[in-house]
Formats: C-alpha cells, sequence, structure tokens
C-alpha cells in the first residue's frame, strides 16, 4: 500500500497545501516563541538571497545606493503626515521602556521587570517614509543634491492578526526605495521605472506574469498621491501583490520641511517616491508554480540547479559512481550552475529522489554502475511529469543540462500565463461577476468589469464579494460602459478579485 502524500492537494485545500509545500521544501517554519513570526530557514532564505543580490544589481544600474536607517522610528515623527499614521496605527508595535531588572521573592524564584519608561515611544518601522524625510531635511539643501536616490534592505514590523508564512507576518524582509527629485515629471518617471523594473524581475526571474497598473484611492498606500502596482495571479485564482511604486508628491517634503534651493534661486519643496517589494515574492513562487508533489522553482532563482544522485550496491560500484558523478558536477560547476552530488550512505536513492523534489530542484540526475558502463545518465525535470526520465550520454550531458535551466525557465513562464489567460473573464452583469468570481474547483478569476469610479461602490461590491479592485490596467483602453454593481457610467474596465 503505498504510502499517503505528506503534501495535501492543491484542490482539497489550497491553504494546507500552500503550508505543506513549505514545510516539505524546509523553507520556513513559525517561530512558536514570538507571535505571527517566521523562521526563514537555509533553504527559504538562499531564495531570498537571490532575489536581493538580482534586484540589488537592477537598482544600483539605475543609479539608486544603499542605505540603513533606525529600526526605531520616534512616535513624534508618524504624527506628522496624518493620513501615514492612520494607515499604519492599528499595525504598529510600540517600545515604551528600557532595561530590566530580575527580582527574587522569598523562595528564591525570579522574576524580570522593565525599569525606565522613556521620554518618547519609539515604533518599530513599520515602513521608513518619516524617518528618511528626516535625514532627507538634513541632507538636502541645494538643486545640486537631487535626485536623491536610496535603497535600503531591512527588516519591518507590522501587527498581523492574521499571518501566513511569507505572505503575511508580524516580521519580514523587504527592500525599500526612497527618493528625492525637483520636479514632479521626475518623481513620476522615477515612479514607473521602478515599477518596470519589478514587472522585468517577475517576469525574466520569478516566471510570474504580472499586471501593472494603479491602485484605486481606496487601495493606495497611505500619504501617497498614486500608487502603481505589479499583480499576479496564483494557482487558487486570487491576486498576489507584487510589488508597489508610490508616488508620494511633496506630502513628507511639507512634513519633514525637505526643501531646496532651485536653479532659479527660490526655496521648493522636493517631489519624492518610494517602492518596495518584500519576501512575501517567496509566497509567490511557492503559490504560482510548485504541484501536488511540492516545491517548483524556476532556475533563476533555484539555489541547487541540479542534484545527482548516486546509485549502487557496493564499494566498488560507489567508487565508480561518485567518481563519475564528480566528473559531472565539475562540468556543470563550470557552466555556473549551483550542483550537489548527493553521497549520504545514510539515505536509499529514492528518499534523496524525494528530498531534491519537494525542495523544488529543477533537475535530478540518476547515475548508476549501468549508467556509468554505458556512459550515459538518467535526468528528471521538476517541471514535468516525475515519471519521464530522459537518458543522455554522461560526456556531453553538462550543456545539454544548462541549456535545460532555460527551457525550465520558459516552461513555466508560459504555464503561469495559460492559467491566467483561463481564469481571466470579461463581464458586464453583477450576476455574471459573482459566477465568474466565485469560479470552479475552488478555483476563482481575475474579473474584468467596469466600475464607476467611487470609493463608496468598491466597498460595497468587497462587503458583499470579499473582492477588491486589484488595479486599473496600465495599458487598458477607454472602453465607455456601465459600472457592473450601480449601473452608473464607466470609462474604462478594471480587474477585481480576492487578494492575499
Amino acid at each position: 500500500m503505498a504510502a499517503e502524500s505528506p503534501i495535501t492537494p492543491r484542490r482539497k485545500d489550497f491553504p494546507q497545501w500552500y503550508q505543506d509545500v513549505i514545510r516539505q521544501g524546509d523553507l520556513a517554519e513559525p517561530a512558536e516563541v514570538v507571535r505571527g513570526c517566521m523562521v526563514i530557514k537555509p533553504h527559504g532564505y538562499a531564495i531570498w538571497e537571490k532575489v536581493q543580490a538580482d534586484l540589488d544589481r537592477r537598482f544600483k544600474a539605475t543609479g539608486h545606493r544603499n542605505a540603513y536607517f533606525p529600526l526605531l522610528i520616534p512616535m513624534s515623527f508618524l504624527a506628522k503626515e496624518a493620513t501615514h499614521v492612520e494607515g499604519f496605527a492599528m499595525e504598529c508595535a510600540v517600545v515604551t521602556h528600557s532595561g530590566l531588572r530580575a527580582v527574587k521573592d522569598g523562595d528564591g524564584h525570579a522574576r524580570i521587570e522593565v525599569k525606565n519608561e522613556l521620554e518618547e515611544p519609539y515604533v518599530i518601522r513599520p515602513t521608513s517614509e518619516t524617518i528618511i524625510g528626516h535625514y532627507f531635511h538634513k541632507w538636502i539643501q541645494s538643486h545640486r543634491d537631487l535626485p536623491m536616490l536610496i535603497n535600503q534592505w531591512a527588516n519591518v514590523m507590522r501587527w498581523e492578526m492574521r499571518t501566513r508564512m511569507f505572505l503575511r507576518t508580524s516580521e519580514f524582509l523587504w527592500q525599500e526605495g526612497h527618493t528625492a527629485h525637483a520636479t514632479h515629471d521626475e518623481a513620476l518617471e522615477e515612479v514607473r521605472r521602478m515599477l518596470d523594473v519589478y514587472a522585468d524581475f517577475a517576469e525574466n526571474v520569478m516566471a510570474l506574469p504580472v499586471i501593472r497598473g494603479e491602485k484605486t484611492e481606496n487601495e493606495r498606500f497611505a500619504g501617497a498621491l498614486r500608487t502603481f502596482c505589479i499583480e499576479a495571479m496564483m494557482q487558487d485564482g486570487k491576486a498576489l501583490q507584487a510589488g508597489t511604486s508610490h508616488d508620494l508628491g511633496q506630502n513628507f517634503g511639507k512634513a519633514f520641511d525637505v526643501k531646496f534651493q532651485s536653479k532659479g534661486g527660490g526655496l521648493e519643496y522636493v517631489w519624492q517616491t518610494s517602492w518596495g517589494v518584500s519576501t512575501r515574492l517567496v509566497g509567490g513562487l511557492v503559490m504560482a508554480h510548485s504541484d501536488d508533489a511540492g516545491l517548483v522553482l524556476p532556475p533563476k532563482l533555484a539555489p541547487v540547479h541540479v542534484a545527482i544522485i548516486p546509485i549502487y550496491k557496493n564499494d566498488a560500484e560507489r567508487t565508480r559512481v561518485i567518481e563519475a558523478g564528480e566528473t559531472l558536477r565539475r562540468a556543470l560547476v563550470d557552466l555556473d550552475l549551483s550542483v550537489v552530488l548527493d553521497v549520504r550512505d545514510d539515505m536509499r536513492p529514492g528518499a534523496k529522489h524525494f528530498e531534491w523534489e519537494q525542495k523544488g530542484v529543477p533537475v535530478r540526475v540518476e547515475l548508476g554502475p549501468r549508467d556509468v558502463d554505458g556512459n550515459t545518465c538518467v535526468y528528471k525535470r521538476r517541471d514535468r511529469d516525475p515519471k519521464e526520465k530522459v537518458t543522455l550520454p554522461l560526456a556531453g550531458a553538462a550543456p545539454v543540462l544548462k541549456a535545460l535551466m532555460d527551457e525550465i525557465q520558459k516552461s513555466l513562464y508560459d504555464r503561469a500565463k495559460a492559467f491566467r489567460e483561463a481564469h481571466t473573464v470579461k463581464v458586464d452583469a453583477w450576476d455574471d461577476f459573482k459566477t465568474a468570481l466565485k469560479g470552479t474547483d475552488g478555483v476563482g478569476n481575475f474579473v474584468v468589469a467596469h466600475w464607476d469610479g467611487t470609493t463608496e461602490t468598491e466597498k460595497k461590491i468587497k462587503e458583499e464579494t470579499r473582492a477588491t479592485i486589484r488595479c486599473i490596467p496600465l495599458d487598458a483602453a477607454d472602453e465607455p460602459g456601465v459600472c457592473v454593481y450601480s449601473g452608473r457610467p464607466s470609462a474604462r474596465r478594471v480587474i477585481f478579485a480576492e487578494a492575499y
């Protein structure tokens, strides 16, 4: 009798499937001693490191420099931009005391007491616009100081009530770009440039098709004039906001008195932007590409590209097989691939196969005595049926396996795009909207429909269906019609979906 799979099927329980894939893929685990937080394990963190490395290169290529700002933000800073603090008030964690002392009772048992109340409480950063605004005030004096292009890799704290690993945790990792410009046009150009950077990264590195769009007033970042985003579809038909880029206008410039002397000699407030992505991208990878057998990773973000699994019965076979495996490993490393030759003697080959499959390694190679004798090897692609095996001449295997990485990368992108297209529905009637949104077999849809442009209608639709306007697509053409809910005039269609 076959052993029960450790992974719940997607169609049976998608949230549980997601947790199972993360556990079996050894990506992370809940930090049970710290409410709402997670421990990112080495395999999961290695994916984040590859995300960081690629994005960091892109940021520096567009003129941005990395800096680091304090984790603790004076409470008074948040009060300077009223809309901003309202947007984050319920998620803020606050430090009010410093110092501890141990006090023993009569039985010798110790308890810990807090010693000193701070003169001013600190907020653990939910985002850094305010404290960076303070330093922009110090650093920017003249038009010669502009544009100021800063990026920060950091952790942030948002006290979430409902958490899910990588997607929504109380503490998470991210990057946040912050820039200041002399004109609004320059700031808008920056906002769009960074949105395009995110979109290109998502599609060409994550193999994740995204829709570039603008958020509605109700969904935009607290304190921003406009918020732009990239939206992706997960395998349950829900949307994931994969990155945002904000036009902050002069709101924070005025709040923190960030002025510069213009070329004409006058004093003007700067125009600012901010933009960011986080470790939720790792969650997006899981939900967009993985299957009921476990984690599937695009090669450009896979910590290990090829796992070579030697098969042998005795020491003589072991020596020959591992020697051939090491030769292949070196050839692959010379082609800039990350390779593991799994020589653990305390595991059967099947168990090794299972482990590397669960960890999403793009290609697994079997190498046994008969393969060595015949100068061949056998490989399996993670993005294909696990029963599908391909035999390959061992002498020329390395360049073939290298070329497979591009094939797998494209295969995953094409598959994700085809899935999104199959689950995008255009509707005009309210009953059709509700039916399309729900979808079938537990898989929802992106619903493209007219909206009258009012926050009132947007909120009512969310109350009745849990769907939000994910974005107003930037490539959407003007298309006069009537709102799917209110029947009032509409200038164009927007994208509705349930979201993470």
